[in-house]
């Protein structure tokens, strides 16, 4: 029996395109787990993964940096652009610790993941943003939803996901995050904060428990332009368009696990 009409996310799964996206990560993730390395090496995988998602993250914020460079500094205070990279990084240190709260309490979580983000106390801070404050996100053009409309769409994401869901886990993932790209509910770090939620959607639903798959990754490696045009087609809310943004988000994790077998391979010859 289908429980599509109460369970709207369930329902995105016969999407064009999102049955073989679904079906394309689910078979990469299984490979991935399945290298002898991680058999052994998990937490350095995980670990690489969150350094190499955070990269990811922060040059689609406008900060593309050298991996070796995120690696290698140790002040992110300097400029903006470091301040980035530095967001992204803690932001990737911090999305493991929030995985038993997210099926409860969402919205703590996402108050707390812009707080992590922007690393300082200020009023703004860790709570969506209301009437007359601006809105600073490099990525994402034109006028934001207004304060009001943040709260309600926030408080029925929140309610999609506490319920839980009959959708893959992919599906979740790339609403939570197109949403929260669509609302920009905070002043600042929208875009890290889009992007660490579908991490802890990812993580969190049982697809990548390791965390060795960052979406992030493939997110920047298929590069800003193709990331705002399947955005733009999650904006228009049409069949074609959201389900590309699904399968956009889909093909990001097939990167991301394509990453993290490469750094599998080198880890089984020595080299990393």
């Amino acid at each position: 029996m289908s429980t599509h009409a109460s369970d709207p996310l369930a329902a995105l799964g016969s999407l064009p395109g999102v049955a073989d996206a679904v079906d394309s990560v689910r078979k990469a993730v299984d490979r991935v787990y399945g290298h002898r390395v991680m058999r052994r090496r998990s937490n350095e995988i995980s670990s690489e993964a969150a350094l190499r998602g955070a990269r990811g993250s922060a040059a689609l914020s406008g900060a593309d940096w050298a991996l070796e460079e995120v690696r290698r500094r140790t002040d992110f205070s300097t400029d903006p652009e470091a301040r980035t990279v530095g967001a992204a990084l803690r932001l990737g240190a911090e999305a493991g610790q929030l995985l038993s709260i997210w099926r409860q309490s969402p919205l703590r979580v996402l108050a707390r993941l812009h707080l992590v983000a922007a690393g300082d106390p200020e009023d703004s801070v860790g709570r969506p943003r209301l009437d007359g404050e601006r809105v600073d996100e490099p990525l994402i053009e034109g006028p934001a939803p207004t304060p009001a409309e943040v709260a309600g769409r926030l408080d029925g994401l929140a309610e999609l996901i506490v319920a839980g869901s009959g959708a893959p886990a992919l599906v979740t993932a790339a609403v939570v995050h197109g949403e929260l790209l669509a609302l920009r509910p905070f002043t600042s770090y929208n875009g890290l904060v889009a992007r660490a939620a579908e991490r802890i959607a990812l993580v969190g639903s049982g697809l990548d428990p390791k965390a060795v798959c960052p979406a992030e990754v493939g997110h920047a490696e298929q590069g800003r332009a193709a990331y705002l045009a399947a955005f733009e087609g999650y904006l228009s809310g049409t069949p074609e368009g959201v389900g590309g943004w699904i399968a956009h988000c889909g093909r990001s994790v097939e990167l991301g696990v394509r990453e993290s077998t490469a750094v599998c391979e080198a880890l089984q010859r020595g080299a990393a």
